[in-house]
């Protein structure tokens, strides 16, 4: 038989085992923050978008210790924008919703961003972009969007200054998917060649997939030095593959949006050797990257792909707005509009690169690589690396 005093120690131990410890109760006491991606989970762009997702979170799991220790919960809230502005729009409205979520990471595709970032727009919400390169970005100069990325403007003239000097190209033949990046870098890449005295003898938009017979035969006809794709790798790596086996010679070109080893993947032979510029690249291109390729290797069993770098720099900006705010509003949970403006005062020594925002969330100074491609993807060469200011007009 238990005496009374038995009982009472009893009670009180158990009593003292249903007290959570002091550092569980302070990472969960006062809520959950959660930071959401926006990236294209599925269809052709999934490779990219995927990666953003998983940098991500790469870095929300390495880089939360201050957040929780303020007595908050992290999350990842993960969504597939498809690469389709409607799907973007209509997940950026379920995220406005969630009241919990305090910045977006994304997009993948300026064309989705620009009308997804409109909603954000609505409750000051943070955007901080990884890959969004259209200068509507930020030309717009809305105060919660910004990018740690470099812009089109700048990549096209890049691209066409390389076409002359380095590629000695007296003709270019330009191509594009119709969609808001592949067109507008086509543009501006047009606009730089024209005022660096390159024939621009062809401009055409097109969003086949399949059978490019139609855009090849007259470029066949014309001959030019360079034909320059404006858009993304599923386009680009068939039309690339279709023209070699059409006889034509001419050198290739890409931005950014062919950034990826499925390039290699899906346009065989017919790519080796082409060039491309890129605001991401490599991660062996950047040193701090080093350790974060190689945690990110061992979690997910693959390598990261372009821009998956720059998400995870994206997100250690996104936390340490949270934390800033935190701690001007007492400790206490931060609002929106306290992250937004948190996040054009982050200076952060990053993986890619050192980030600071001038007055439109451009990043004051952004690298711009030409790479060609090898046989095998990790053997690509980097040919050419350069530091370019954002501009602060039109250029």
């Amino acid at each position: 038989m238990i005496s009374r005093r038995s009982l009472f120690i009893l009670t009180l131990a158990l009593a003292v085992a249903a007290v959570p410890a002091t550092g569980q109760l302070g990472a969960q006491g006062k809520g959950t923050i959660k930071i959401a991606t926006q990236t294209p989970l599925s269809g052709e762009l999934a490779a990219l978008g995927e990666g953003m997702k998983l940098a991500t979170q790469l870095a929300i799991e390495q880089l939360k210790g201050p957040v929780e220790k303020a007595g908050f919960k992290v999350e990842l809230v993960p969504f597939d924008d498809q690469a389709k502005p409607d799907v973007g729009v209509a997940n950026a409205k379920n995220i406005l919703a969630d009241k919990d979520i305090l910045v977006v990471v994304g997009h993948l595709n300026s064309g989705v961003a620009l009308p997804a970032s409109e909603v954000y727009k609505e409750a000051n919400l943070a955007m901080v972009s990884p890959a969004n390169t259209s200068p509507l970005i930020t030309d717009r100069g809305l105060p919660n969007v910004s990018r740690v990325c470099g812009r089109d403007d700048v990549q096209g003239a890049v691209a066409a200054q390389f076409a002359k000097e380095n590629l000695k190209a007296k003709s270019v033949y330009i191509v594009h998917n119709k969609n808001q990046y592949g067109q507008g870098i086509a543009e501006f890449f047009q606009e730089w060649s024209k005022k660096n005295g390159v024939n621009v003898v062809g401009f055409e938009g097109s969003e086949e997939r399949a059978n490019f017979d139609p855009i090849l035969t007259p470029i066949k006809a014309k001959n030019p030095d360079v034909i320059f794709f404006g858009g993304e790798y599923p386009q680009a790596a068939p039309l690339f593959r279709q023209a070699r086996e059409k006889g034509i010679k001419s050198k290739f070109m890409g931005p950014d949006g062919v950034d990826s080893s499925e390039l290699l993947k899906l346009g065989g032979d017919a790519v080796v050797g082409m060039h491309y510029t890129t605001v991401a690249g490599g991660v062996k291109e950047y040193p701090k990257a080093k350790a974060f390729a190689d945690s990110f290797k061992k979690k997910f069993n693959k390598d990261p792909e372009p821009f998956a770098a720059q998400s995870y720099d994206s997100t250690a900006i996104a936390l340490k707005a949270i934390e800033a705010a935190i701690k001007d509003a007492g400790g206490k949970m931060p609002t929106r509009d306290a992250v937004t403006k948190a996040v054009r005062k982050v200076k952060h020594s990053g993986i890619t690169s050192a980030v600071e925002f001038d007055d439109k969330g451009d990043p004051k100074k952004a690298t711009y690589l030409i790479y060609q491609v090898a046989k095998k993807w990790d053997d690509r060469k980097m040919v050419k690396r350069l530091e370019i200011a954002a501009p602060q007009k039109k250029m």
